[in-house]
């Protein structure tokens, strides 16, 4: 694990724009808050790290491959948990189904552990850096992707995995 200082120091090195590391610095922030009121534990340095290089891929592309290109960054360094997380935040989560239906190598993208889904979840919150509520995310969610995008119930159930967890 690299600490948060190495982190941003990647992201320069990587040349992310520099509104991409405000934005990663605002959801790291928002993540770590989020993950101390969880009730079972959370490796609150690895929700740290991860949403500080989450979209470590934009230094590349600004396309849903992002994550993955975030990915192929961070395993080069041998960073295997944190391109976990750059590659399963995307699109709150990608099925094998919908990845190829989205031109994205046959995978799957749905984030597993609890950090993952942390990350990915508060980063659906975020835009830019505004924090935005649940009701307010899904409603632009919906207004991007269409009402019956199964990425629709992925956010909801995401939601609801989470909630269920809070102190």
């Amino acid at each position: 694990m690299i600490s948060r200082d190495e982190a941003l120091q990647l992201l320069e090195e990587v040349e992310t724009p520099q509104e991409v590391i405000e934005h990663s610095k605002f959801v790291s922030k928002k993540a770590v808050e989020f993950a101390k009121k969880v009730s079972v534990p959370v490796d609150l340095e690895l929700v740290e790290v991860g949403a500080l290089l989450h979209d470590i891929g934009r230094s590349q592309s600004y396309g849903l491959d992002h994550g993955i290109k975030g990915a192929i960054i961070l395993r080069e360094k041998e960073l295997d948990k944190l391109a976990n997380i750059a590659e399963r935040h995307i699109g709150v989560g990608i099925s094998k189904e919908c990845a190829v239906k989205l031109g994205l190598p046959k995978k799957n993208y749905m984030p597993e552990t609890l950090e993952e889904k942390i990350v990915t979840f508060v980063d659906f919150l975020v835009d830019g850096t505004h924090l935005m509520s649940f009701a307010e995310a899904l409603r632009k969610l919906k207004e991007d992707v269409g009402p019956n995008s199964p990425v629709i119930q992925r956010a909801e159930e995401l939601n609801h995995e989470l909630a269920a967890l809070m102190c």
